[in-house]
């Protein structure tokens, strides 16, 4: 190289100063929002798991509450609703979780619903991100067969 050319490199390179500096920005941007995607996607996932996995717990220990007058007597099962209810919520506050506890005939249905906090997506405005979580239950007998 000529120490004439050497001025004409040097200044060629100060005039893309600016651009390339942009287009990193911009790529490190979209990098780190999908990293957020998929990190806070997967605990927002896991958090619908453990939400269900709560919500059909809470419900099998309300279907306990069988009417045992009404099961001696005449071998029918049926639910005490006071009492299912409150099983089903005592369990849920025994797990730490808020959700609430309907009866419909024989069937006990818990519905939660839980903030999971997010780690990267708060750098783009979303603190949290909201799942359900449910399950239900009604008292058998025995298990003759595999119900559908």
């Amino acid at each position: 190289m000529t120490r004439e050319r050497w001025p004409a490199q040097i200044a060629w390179w100060r005039a893309d100063e600016g651009r390339v500096s942009a287009f990193v920005v911009v790529l490190v941007s979209a990098i780190l929002a999908l990293a957020g995607l998929t990190l806070d996607g997967g605990l927002a996932l896991a958090a619908k798991v453990r939400a269900n996995g709560q919500a059909e717990s809470a419900a099998r220990a309300g279907a306990q509450a069988i009417d045992l007058n009404a099961y001696r007597s005449s071998g029918t099962l049926r639910l005490v609703p006071a009492q299912a209810i409150a099983m089903a919520q005592s369990h849920l506050a025994a797990e730490g979780a808020v959700g609430s506890v309907a009866i419909s005939g024989d069937t006990v249905i818990v519905t939660i619903t839980a903030a999971q906090p997010t780690q990267l997506l708060g750098l783009v405005g979303i603190n949290s991100l909201s799942v359900h979580g449910q399950g239900s239950a009604h008292p058998q007998r025995g298990i003759t067969a595999i119900e559908p």
